[in-house]
């Protein structure tokens, strides 16, 4: 997708007063243009409503780009295809999520997987199979699994119970079992620079959190908030839940990327956070930081080498749907705390080694001064 050029047009109406003008020749084509116009109330009229009129087709116009450049936004996931009628079992009872059922769930939710990857082996999906099989393996954690159709499942990377930080990770769009191996590994980056950064006697755990259906990247859903809406009451019972088997006192943050971004603003109002950073962010859904009614910190980075920059940051109503997610989230308007994220491209947040990653990880520490800012 290349670079968009915005071109910038005079706007009548708003000139400062002409000085007195001076003598000259008439131009060329001066008799084909008329006599001069009076500088006349009605005159001034007509030129207002030429410039509203052209400010009106401004603003469609970028609703238009909006809504053709976000059907282009895409996590570090794309290209998923989804299996709307892939067998699987349907997820397990389970006891209420404290750190005494952990054991519990974990148990039962890798039974799930096993059926369902020896049920998707059946149905002749060997690539979806191979996806459970992995999320099925006794080194893995998992706090909730659905197999069906795109699939869902929650994973805890660290001792949860003990942990004093904790990181989410809300994933954007094209997101699925079939993608999980990428997001995984984003999750697995993440807790191993924390393992390796965090004080001695410092206990960390990283969520990998695949609760919510996201749209698929070519979409007219990618360009509205309606998966996000309904996203939003998930995450937000999921964090009340967290802190049921997590310690009382224990540091948590949301690190939303891309579409996650706009599920955590939504679910930003009276979430149990500490801290929201968002990254490569198409906007929240929000106008400003304040707007989305949390006390938690909000962070925000974009890379320089990030495609989404050039997605118009705007929401407009069309066909009775809001296009678009509003105020560009490393705006000085939105009134985040923007961070260094480099030359990241939109799926290098959680690059080993890069700025971004560390940045996301003195943040999950809550190390605040250690974050290097833009």
């Amino acid at each position: 997708m290349g670079h968009l050029r915005r071109t910038t047009h005079p706007r009548p109406g708003r000139e400062s007063a002409p000085s007195p003008p001076r003598p000259q020749s008439p131009p060329p084509n001066a008799a084909d243009e008329g006599p001069p116009r009076p500088a006349t109330k009605p005159s001034r009229v007509v030129r207002v409503g030429t410039r509203s009129k052209a400010a009106r087709t401004r603003k469609w116009r970028r609703a238009f780009l909006a809504a053709l450049l976000t059907t282009a936004i895409a996590a570090p996931l794309s290209a998923a295809t989804t299996h709307p009628r892939i067998p699987s079992p349907r997820p397990a009872a389970l006891p209420a999520l404290t750190a005494t059922t952990l054991r519990t769930t974990y148990e039962a939710n890798r039974a799930d997987a096993t059926e369902a990857a020896r049920m998707a082996a059946a149905h002749g999906d060997s690539h979806r199979a191979a996806a459970d099989r992995a999320l099925a393996a006794p080194s893995r954690h998992l706090l909730t699994f659905d197999g069906r159709g795109a699939g869902e499942a929650t994973e805890v990377l660290g001792d949860l119970a003990r942990a004093d930080h904790i990181a989410v990770l809300v994933p954007g769009s094209d997101t699925s079992l079939d993608t999980y191996a990428r997001f995984h590994k984003a999750a697995a980056a993440l807790y191993s620079d924390l393992t390796h950064r965090a004080p001695h006697g410092t206990r960390v755990a990283v969520i990998a959190w695949l609760g919510y259906e996201t749209p698929a990247t070519v979409s007219t859903t990618v360009t509205t908030t309606s998966r996000a809406d309904e996203a939003a009451p998930q995450l937000r019972a999921f964090v009340r839940q967290l802190r049921t088997a997590a310690k009382p006192q224990a540091h948590l943050s949301l690190l939303c990327h891309s579409y996650g971004s706009v599920v955590c603003g939504r679910a930003a109002p009276g979430l149990a956070a500490d801290d929201i950073a968002l990254v490569g962010s198409p906007g929240t859904g929000a106008d400003s930081a304040a707007d989305l009614h949390t006390n938690a910190r909000i962070w925000a980075a974009r890379g320089s080498d990030d495609w989404v920059a050039h997605v118009p940051h705007v929401s407009a109503r069309l066909f009775g749907t809001t296009i678009g997610f509003g105020t560009d989230p490393v705006s000085h308007a939105f009134g985040a705390r923007v961070f260094d994220a480099a030359d990241a491209g939109h799926s290098d947040y959680f690059t080993p080694g890069s700025a971004s990653l560390a940045n996301l990880a003195r943040i999950t520490l809550g190390e605040t001064s250690e974050v290097t800012r833009v």
